[in-house]
């Protein structure tokens, strides 16, 4: 029988069907765990979901290469068409783990294969270090390194879905706004408060997903959107009361699954185009070395030192308390 016989015969993903590329190839795995998140094929959905619940998702320096990895897998997979992205607990992603630095953890160690890289906790505390001298490029070696793995969301060939809910914030933005679609909880909280002290979004994507005035409007304030904003300014492309939000997800990559894989590649490949055209790869350049920058000014060293002092929490509050926000609120 041929394809003209057999009716929607373009609805063949690249393993079915006669002529298939990976007949009688092994099947790949459907399963994997990594050390900040778990991988799951499931019909042709890729699912990579954070795992670190109790510590609001927060990253580490497992997760760009647990990410890019498990995008990758994804991407292989002749059975996959889409790659949804999520987190577990309470929210997506509460952004980076950076208290360690905040908080001058002077017996910080890497003990995980880092140490002595640029990655090695002890010494980027050294490099942290007011009374000492920064180096920026050692900064942007680090910062540039978790980038990397964020952006195999927007560089996958395959279509990719960020599911978020509770809180996207710091950088889990920076993670989130890679992605080629946002679908999100109404009472998501979505932003970048630590471009009030002590940080810049390294990934350098909100003009690219709001626009110019937009995206000021939020990092020159350090405000936050809910998910029903984040839907009304364009950045998420439907937001829902959160005891739905996981239907309307399924029924979001459902619809994407159904597409032949090669014309979402040709698709995304084609969009992106213009996207790279706006200077992507420069914006996050610019972006990584100002997010050093902003941690190494006086009022850097400021916060740093404050909360090396009271702890971390506190200074964050400290920060967002003359915002109306120290509690979360969103815009």
């Amino acid at each position: 029988m041929t394809s003209g016989d057999r009716p929607a015969a373009w609805r063949d993903d690249w393993t079915g069907g006669e002529g298939s590329l990976f007949a009688d190839r092994p099947t790949p795995p459907d399963a994997a765990d990594y050390p900040t998140l778990t991988y799951e094929v499931t019909g042709r959905v890729a699912r990579i979901t954070f795992n670190r619940p109790e510590q609001g998702n927060a990253i580490t320096n497992d997760t760009p290469l647990d990410l890019a990895h498990a995008v990758e897998r994804a991407d292989l997979d002749p059975r996959v068409h889409v790659i949804l992205v999520s987190g577990r607990g309470k929210g997506f992603c509460g952004g980076y783990d950076l208290s360690i630095f905040a908080e001058n953890a002077s017996t910080a160690d890497g003990g995980d294969g880092t140490d002595g890289t640029v990655i090695d906790p002890v010494v980027q505390l050294r490099n942290h270090d007011p009374s000492g001298t920064w180096d920026p490029m050692a900064d942007y070696a680090m910062m540039s390194r978790f980038n990397r793995g964020f952006a195999s969301l927007l560089h996958a060939n395959k279509p990719t879905v960020a599911k978020l809910h509770g809180f996207a914030v710091a950088g889990g933005t920076d993670i989130a706004l890679y992605a080629d679609q946002i679908i999100c909880a109404d009472d998501t909280k979505i932003g970048y408060p630590p471009t009030r002290v002590w940080g810049v979004p390294a990934a350098g994507m909100w003009a690219h997903r709001l626009g110019d005035a937009r995206a000021k409007r939020l990092l020159l304030t350090g405000d936050c959107l809910t998910g029903r904003q984040a839907e009304e300014w364009g950045l998420a492309v439907e937001s829902v009361p959160a005891d739905e939000l996981d239907a309307a997800t399924e029924a979001l990559v459902e619809r994407i699954a159904r597409m032949p894989i090669n014309q979402l590649m040709m698709v995304k490949l084609a969009l992106n185009s213009a996207l790279f055209a706006q200077g992507v790869a420069n914006s996050g350049m610019v972006s990584t070395v100002f997010d050093g920058v902003s941690r190494h000014t006086r009022e850097g060293y400021a916060f740093q030192q404050r909360a090396a002092t009271a702890g971390f929490r506190e200074a964050v509050r400290e920060r967002d308390e003359p915002f109306g926000d120290a509690k979360a609120r969103p815009l």
